[in-house]
């Protein structure tokens, strides 16, 4: 394949990497829903809302990249929603506050934009679940995904070759 520039002189277009050479995308799948979830739990519970791909890797030495993008809150004074990605039964985050927390004001109850991301090294080529988890930390409710059922939530896994 060719790209010509406007001046006429034609480039080549890179169609694929050098051998051993990692980096390509080798499939992707993505998730998404706008059902919102909540919990009280203050250990991390699976959002079990849509919030989840299953990947296979064709290689043990491929990377999968994973992010989610959601909304989270917590309904009480002074107390904290944070959110995780697992792998099956792994948190890929911090094992406290997850990849990323909100803390709450009564008189701030908003719903906090929650992006995570993730290049996860799994050393598989079994099926693999990647899922949003999340908790409340302290007290109160936390929200995962929004207020009501009108915000968009996504997870997407690529496979990089390695």
């Amino acid at each position: 394949m060719s790209i010509i520039k406007p001046n006429n002189n034609t480039i080549s277009a890179i169609t694929a990497l050098p051998a051993g050479v990692g980096g390509k995308v080798l499939q992707i799948v993505t998730a998404n829903t706008s059902s919102r979830v909540t919990t009280t739990s203050t250990s991390f519970v699976t959002a079990s809302n849509g919030l989840t791909v299953n990947i296979t890797p064709s290689s043990t030495s491929n990377k999968v990249f994973v992010m989610a993008s959601t909304c989270i809150r917590n309904n009480n004074n002074e107390s904290y929603t944070t959110a995780t990605i697992f792998r099956d039964s792994t948190n890929l985050g911090n094992s406290n506050l997850g990849m990323g927390t909100v803390w709450s004001k009564v008189s701030a109850l908003i719903n906090v934009p929650h992006t995570m991301q993730y290049l996860d090294s799994p050393s598989s080529t079994s099926q693999l679940t990647y899922q949003v988890y999340f908790r409340a930390v302290g007290s109160g409710t936390a929200y995962l995904n929004g207020i009501d059922n009108n915000n968009q939530g996504t997870i997407t896994a690529f496979e990089i070759s390695g």
